[in-house]
């Protein structure tokens, strides 16, 4: 009996020291389970609203503008734009198509014609929502060429892999059925190869006007050659000029020289209407079209200012969000509501 009445009080003891210590681990495990449910809040809140955007290399015109859209997009909290540096829009079609938590993507348009093959219902697959800028076909020579069949067989560069001249440049010269021997140095060493002689042209894919025409030395007869738009470039070029407003020391004055340009496209995945994604990707586009004013104004590129929302991009069907967004916008206007 005594060594019972003992266990009974160590028992006692034991019980009384114990109750709270598991109160205080109940508490703890309460903490604890508030602080995931939080945290799961969060996540969900920040995740429900995130896209990834693909821009392109870390020099290139591509990234500079995600970034900007991101600055105007991400505002209180209702939108989150992760711009994404990438090897630039020719691999952006890659990404958009393929990798996980790409939504949308900043292409060249030409860049579909890689896939076309691989990938049948690419146009299917993709639409754009905003072309964003063009990118103007530069083909610059010495004097003693002449004509752009006078470049066949020549030397001709496109600057270094993974830039648009590299991938647009040669399928250009491809469709004009003209071969030439194809370099893929960077433009400035290719420059002032052709001052000596040693590099007959060399071509650059991007918005005019460019630094290395405006402010470069060039002796009589270097010079643009002409490329004329037609049947050969309507899937996914445009009709462009240069001229002397552009390159006032190489292009005479009231002189035009026609040429073409590659559309720099922002696209989305051809999400399904009742999905997530497209959800994200719809409340998006009311963000970026709502706020273009502001990617108008002081500290953007000034490129913004000549984005036409409504302009279409050869090639593709525009994202159905974006344009339910343009069709309410004319609505509202016609109505002369504010």
């Amino acid at each position: 009996m005594i060594v019972l009445a003992r266990l009974a009080a160590i028992l006692f003891v034991f019980l009384a020291l114990a109750d709270p210590a598991i109160a205080q681990s109940r508490r703890s495990a309460d903490t604890s389970r508030a602080q995931s449910e939080a945290e799961a809040e969060i996540r969900d809140r920040i995740n429900a609203w995130t896209i990834g955007l693909a821009g392109g290399l870390l020099e290139g015109a591509p990234i500079r503008f995600a970034t900007e859209i991101a600055r105007a997009v991400n505002d209180g909290g209702d939108m989150h734009v992760l711009p994404i540096v990438t090897r630039g829009p020719t691999e952006n079609v890659n990404d958009l198509l393929y990798l996980k938590g790409v939504d949308t993507a900043i292409i060249n348009s030409d860049a579909l014609e890689e896939y076309k093959s691989q990938v049948p219902q690419i146009r299917e697959r993709i639409t754009y929502i905003l072309n964003l800028f063009p990118s103007e076909l530069h083909v610059f020579v010495r004097p003693e060429i002449r004509t752009l069949a006078d470049l066949a067989g020549k030397k001709v560069n496109f600057n270094t892999q993974g830039t648009a001249a590299a991938y647009s440049g040669p399928l250009i010269f491809s469709r004009l059925g003209i071969s030439i021997e194809k370099m893929f140095i960077p433009h400035p060493a290719a420059l002032e190869q052709m001052k000596r002689g040693e590099i007959d042209g060399v071509v650059f894919v991007t918005t005019k006007p460019v630094d290395a025409f405006v402010k470069g030395k060039w002796e009589g007869g270097f010079k643009f050659l002409p490329v004329e738009y037609g049947p050969k470039f309507a899937d996914y070029y445009l009709p462009s000029y240069l001229e002397q407003a552009d390159y006032p020391n190489l292009i005479a004055k009231d002189e035009r020289i026609a040429t073409i340009s590659v559309p720099t496209i922002l696209t989305a995945f051809n999400w399904r209407p009742d999905s997530p994604r497209y959800r994200r990707v719809a409340r998006f586009v009311d963000q970026l079209f709502g706020h273009i004013d502001r990617l108008r104004s002081p500290g953007f590129d000034a490129k913004w200012k000549d984005v036409n929302l409504s302009a279409s991009a050869p090639g593709l069907e525009r994202f159905r969000a974006a344009q339910e967004w343009l069709d309410r916008s004319a609505s509202t206007k016609q109505s002369g509501r504010p």
